[in-house]
Order: structure tokens, then sequence, then C-alpha cells
């Protein structure tokens, strides 16, 4: 068996995985930062890149996804194209260990105040699929 290819710190971001236990930083039994490898490596980057706003971080000003600019934005086509565009971009420019599948954004049919962002990528290297989806409050307004 092969060393993993990716390893991170371990995290719950609390925005994404709030079903998974208390946000942060994962500790092991033994006090030590847990991590994560490989794909679930690249999931928490992607959720990281997706999640933070161009000019947050001081050494890397244009790292991160335009996705906040559309908080509270009309539920219409345009904001939806431009939630693509955005994370269209960010994975372009960023995320270079996967391939994206597919990605679309559209009006959640159960609450119409939230636009739901779905990426599908795989992972190069393990050619393993994966899917990620951001919800994003938006007006109701609008029809997507």
């Amino acid at each position: 068996m092969s060393a993993p290819r990716y390893t991170s710190i371990a995290f719950i971001h609390p925005d994404f995985d709030a079903a998974a236990g208390v946000p942060g930083l994962r500790i092991t039994p033994s006090g030590r930062l847990a991590t994560v490898t490989d794909a679930a490596s690249i999931r928490q980057a992607l959720l990281l890149l997706l999640s933070t706003r161009p000019g947050e971080r001081v050494n890397r000003p244009t790292y991160g996804c335009h996705l906040f600019r559309l908080a509270f934005a009309p539920a219409d086509d345009t904001t939806a194209g431009l939630a693509i565009h955005y994370v269209a971009r960010a994975v372009e420019q960023w995320e270079r260990r996967i391939t994206v599948l597919s990605l679309d954004a559209s009006r959640s049919p159960e609450d119409p105040e939230v636009l739901e962002v779905r990426l599908k990528y795989c992972v190069r290297t393990t050619q393993l699929e994966d899917e990620i989806a951001i919800a994003l409050p938006v007006e109701s307004g609008g029809a997507v």
C-alpha cells in the first residue's frame, strides 16, 4: 500500500459539515491534530476555497470564491449563472487536483429562498468522484 498523496489537518466546517459534529479542528485521542488524506483532503480544500472571500488571506489576496456576493440576490437565472461562474473560476485557478464533471445552480424545491450550487468532481490521481452542495440564501422573488 502506498503513502497518501495528499494530507491535511482534519476539521469540520461550520457551514457545510454541521451534521458531522462540533465545528473546528479534530484532535486525536493522543492529543495531536487529526489528519485526513487523499479524497477527504481535497474535499476540505474545496470547502475552504468556496467559503473564503478573496482578500481574507493576507499572503494570497486572490484566493477564494466570490459566492458571498450573491447572498440575498434575486433567485433568477442571472444569479444562478453568476454562482456557476464564480465557482468555476475559483476551482480552475486554485484546485488543479480535480476535474469538474458538472456544475449546476438552481433554486431549492423545498425552500425558494435557497440557491443550491452543486459541484460534481473527479480526483485526477485516483479517479474517485465526489459531490459538494452549497446552499446560498437568496430572495424568493425570482424564478430559476
